[in-house]
């Protein structure tokens, strides 16, 4: 099990009225941190698609522990516990790192999909060598 991090800064799109980040935006960051991830080990979602699979969501969890704010840069831990085999489910944690302040947890499920057929599928030996340091 290995932690990938990613930096964002909240930008002034993503607060609501009352100046918190918005409840929603948390799972675009989450998404981010993903997407990061699967960079980082020499994939992209185009190239996922190329190759005939895709990643989508089955199930999205969060707990909000406290708000972050406008301009403040957050820290997406993204962590992984096995390796993938019809499904992959990622765990998430942000961080306002300026104020040592853990701002939610969560985790994201994902199943690999065949792109003709549209049903589910075994991790493609392509994605599971590309993750394998990931994993290790």
């Amino acid at each position: 099990m290995k932690t990938h991090i990613t930096n964002v800064r909240v930008r002034y799109a993503d607060t609501d009225q009352m100046g918190f980040v918005y409840n929603g935006k948390y799972f675009e960051y989450f998404e981010v941190g993903r997407t990061e991830l699967l960079r980082d080990n020499g994939l992209t979602y185009k190239g996922i698609e190329e190759s005939g699979y895709m990643l989508p969501v089955l199930e999205v969890g969060i707990r909000y522990r406290s708000p972050a704010f406008y301009d403040e840069l957050l820290e997406i831990h993204t962590i992984t516990k096995e390796t993938p085999s019809t499904r992959i489910r990622l765990e998430h944690k942000i961080y306002v790192p300026e104020r040592q302040k853990l701002i939610c947890e969560g985790f994201v499920e994902l199943v690999f999909v065949d792109a003709k057929t549209r049903r589910p599928m075994r991790a493609p030996q392509s994605f599971t060598e590309a993750m394998k340091k990931f994993y290790e």
